[in-house]
């Protein structure tokens, strides 16, 4: 009676609410079931039996859908392999240096127990050079050098405190070439000349002087003269003998450039430049210099030119002057550090191995042994020399074994079988040596480079293809190996392999290409460097240059900016 319709009762719109039953009768007992007259199933005790079975399996295939977790997991660690695999070398270079950190480690120590400067090896600026000489861009290296400048100033400080300007002024001077100048280095500088001042006894310094001009040591005596004009400025006889010491130097300079020593006369007129850098003479005497240079060059160009010449027209080596041999030797006479000539003799050595290769093919071992020795004093580490001498020492083994007496196993026939032994050892080198050449372990270290086992190789089988092959295009990878370094900015890697490649290939064309971009991209790291602030950065950097490319004007530019502090 509580107003609802009952469930089984349509109402006028044919809708049935939801009711909750009887809720009078919970207590009952449950009523019997009505018939529904469906037919009657009952189960015996093996149907449960099985109906049990089958239930009890659904939670083990339920478990069995998780099965391919597993392959999935061996998918992820075969791709983490492959990954590290393929970025070894990129990993391998995140590895620190031990022995760039060994040094470093050194140089802190020493710079911690102030040892800021000496010649042992042991001091701080060393070290810290060697670390930077390991690695240039190195950010603890370069930080190290500017905190052994700053320790420097507080060194010169205490010098002055202790009445010692002499030990200040030297500590000053070594803060101004870490530092590059600055306004402490220009603080210490007044402080050491008032200093002087106060104590300052020019006249035996005068004396001093004097004496070393009279003993012909201008140098000297340029020294003495600044001491006395850095402390007293306007001192009229330090001035007169500063001119007398420029007229000196300029003596020796036009001396030197008369008697074609060109390196004597380089080096007066730096000293002069350095000691009197506005001297009237200077630059008259830089033009003779690159007078003399000019001179010079004409001479070394047309020796080339006939050096090229004869070896176009097969007049390798021998008896007489007009060989390419001879020709280059004079070339490198006047310039000895001169790359072209240097090919040049490289050039002359590999027609000398082509020579010896066709006295070969032809039987003359002899003739083909003299030959390969006289390349061998020209570019003894020549890849074709080498793999020709291999192929010599095979060729005179097999003549021995055909000569061998009757019944007697030939010794060609003993080398042409080689042994299982042998055979193993021989493919061990030449996977060694492709490996080491493509770490770039080409002429070093000795024993382990890709050169050293190339040739073990052929010693075993002077005929083995994969060996020579190998050695012979090991120039070829080199190149490729400077390039890619050049590219990645790795300066010092790219100088080690185009010395690598002279070499080997000493008379390849393109050395001198490779020299000149090498030096462009140290002359570019130099001015990166002096415009940063990094003047001793800087002048490693044009060091490296100049002795790549010492004509290059640019690299005389980046000098004089440098010297100037600009």
């Amino acid at each position: 009676m509580n107003g609802r319709k009952d469930q089984h009762q349509p109402d006028s719109q044919g809708r049935t609410e939801p009711t909750l039953g009887d809720l009078d009768h919970l207590d009952a007992g449950r009523p019997p079931a009505a018939d529904d007259d469906l037919p009657k199933v009952t189960l015996g005790a093996a149907d449960r039996r099985r109906a049990g079975a089958a239930s009890a399996q659904r939670p083990a295939r339920s478990g069995g859908s998780r099965g391919w977790l597993w392959p999935l997991l061996l998918l992820v660690v075969i791709g983490a392999g492959v990954t590290l695999w393929l970025e070894q070398d990129r990993l391998r270079g995140l590895v620190p240096s031990t022995e760039l950190n060994d040094v470093l480690g050194r140089a802190e120590q020493a710079l911690h127990d102030g040892r800021l400067d000496g010649s042992d090896g042991t001091s701080a600026r060393e070290l810290f050079e060697a670390a930077r000489a390991l690695e240039p861009d190195n950010d603890r290296a370069r930080d190290g050098l500017r905190k052994v400048g700053l320790a420097e100033v507080a060194k010169a400080d205490a010098a002055l405190a202790a009445g010692k300007p002499d030990d200040a002024e030297q500590a000053m001077n070594a803060a101004r070439e870490l530092l590059g100048g600055g306004s402490d280095v220009d603080r210490l500088a007044q402080a050491i000349a008032k200093a002087r001042s106060a104590t300052f006894q020019a006249g035996a310094l005068v004396d001093q002087a004097q004496q070393a001009m009279a003993d012909d040591k201008p140098e000297e005596a340029g020294a003495l003269y600044r001491r006395i004009l850095a402390a007293d400025p306007g001192n009229a006889v330090a001035t007169h003998g500063l001119d007398k010491v420029g007229d000196a130097l300029a003596a020796k300079a036009r001396k030197a450039i008369d008697a074609g020593d060109r390196d004597a006369a380089i080096a007066s007129v730096d000293r002069l430049a350095a000691l009197l850098p506005n001297y009237g003479e200077l630059p008259s005497l830089r033009a003779a210099l690159v007078q003399d240079q000019k001179q010079d060059d004409g001479q070394v160009a047309e020796a080339i030119r006939l050096g090229q010449t004869a070896l176009r027209a097969g007049r390798i080596a021998g008896t007489g002057n007009d060989t390419a041999l001879a020709h280059f030797k004079d070339a490198l006479a006047l310039d000895p550090e001169n790359p072209q000539a240097k090919a040049g003799l490289g050039q002359v050595a590999q027609a000398l191995v082509v020579q010896a290769n066709a006295a070969l093919d032809s039987g003359d071992n002899a003739q083909a042994s003299r030959l390969l020795d006289q390349a061998g004093e020209l570019a003894p580490k020549s890849a074709e020399l080498a793999a020709a001498r291999a192929h010599l020492s095979d060729v005179t083994r097999h003549a021995e074994g055909a000569a061998a007496p009757s019944g007697e196993l030939p010794e060609a026939d003993a080398q042409a079988a080689l042994s299982p032994q042998q055979s193993a050892e021989l493919a061990r080198m030449v996977r060694q040596a492709e490996a080491a050449a493509r770490r770039g372990d080409v002429m070093l270290p000795p024993g382990e480079s890709a050169y050293d086992l190339y040739r073990r190789a052929l010693a075993i089988d002077g005929n083995n293809e994969a060996a020579r092959h190998g050695l012979q295009e090991l120039p070829a990878l080199v190149v490729q190996q400077f390039n890619q370094a050049l590219a990645n900015g790795d300066l010092k890697r790219a100088g080690d392999r185009l010395s690598d490649l002279g070499d080997l290939a000493p008379g390849e064309a393109g050395q001198a290409e490779l020299r000149q971009r090498l030096a462009s991209a140290w002359m570019d790291q130099a001015e990166e460097r002096l415009a940063g602030g990094d003047r001793p950065g800087a002048a490693q950097a044009l060091d490296h240059a100049r002795k790549l490319a010492p004509g290059n004007p640019r690299v005389s530019s980046i000098a004089a900016r440098l010297q100037s502090g600009g």
